[in-house]
């Protein structure tokens, strides 16, 4: 399994995961010629999607999906418009093309927002951004996986250094918000396992987050926690520019 994290963040985000028979398009926040130029660093080409998975409605996760035919869309119920029989349930698997798929619901100021669980035969990825907390129904399912790409939004204390309103601090905080640097590294002490190869710290806030003090965090917490982080691989994940993993 590969996958390319074209674009992660508050403008836009995109991610193509392929094992070379299936290519699966999570979220498409991006004007057409970002996703392109995007893919055109991936072996994988826009008519090559075969699937396009949203977690919500927000436009940095969905304002392209009409660049996306109806027919390859999927997302829960006032997500976007989908064909009928696409719609996404929470923990109800489905198979698309190689590809098993189980939504796992988010906590966020969204309608039905959720995170995904990706397997083929061999290997599971852990898609999840956008979320104020992870449940432990949800933590389950998380558990031990090959790749992980989990939001980790903010510093606590840079956000609150910004300029933005007390309210918006205050959501961002909040059980509906986003996970910060902290409550990122101290869920995925926890879901590290066995298996686990490789981590991207995906969603980092560009006033409220900076890539080496998101990686110095989560670094910190597990060696704290006893994680074996040299076996690790662990990038932040960019606004601008595409990031690659798996194998």
């Amino acid at each position: 399994m590969r996958f390319y994290v074209l674009a992660s963040g508050s403008k836009g985000n995109a991610t193509i995961i392929t094992d070379g028979r299936t290519n699966l398009l999570i979220d498409q926040g991006l004007t057409k010629k970002w996703l392109v130029e995007g893919l055109a660093e991936t072996p994988v080409s826009f008519d090559m999607i075969d699937f396009a998975l949203f977690t919500h409605e927000h436009g940095d996760h969905a304002a392209g999906h009409q660049f996306i035919p109806l027919e390859k869309r999927y997302a829960t119920n006032g997500t976007i418009e989908v064909l009928e029989e696409h719609r996404l349930n929470h923990y109800e698997t489905i198979k698309l093309g190689t590809f098993e798929i189980t939504p796992l619901p988010t906590s966020h100021d969204a309608h039905d927002g959720v995170g995904f669980i990706v397997k083929n035969e061999t290997e599971t990825l852990v898609y999840m951004t956008d979320t104020g907390y992870i449940s432990e129904a949800n933590m389950a399912y998380m558990k031990n996986a090959d790749y992980y790409i989990l939001e980790s939004n903010h510093n606590v204390r840079m956000l609150l250094q910004t300029n933005r309103g007390y309210e918006l601090i205050q959501r961002i905080l909040g059980d509906t918000g986003h996970l910060s640097n902290e409550d990122a590294a101290l869920y995925l002490t926890e879901l590290v396992g066995p298996k686990t190869r490789e981590i991207i710290l995906a969603h980092l806030s560009e006033e409220a987050n900076d890539p080496d003090v998101a990686l110095k965090t989560h670094v910190t917490i597990y060696r704290r926690k006893y994680v074996e982080i040299e076996r690790l691989r662990i990038v932040p994940a960019k606004q601008y520019g595409v990031i690659s993993g798996g194998r």
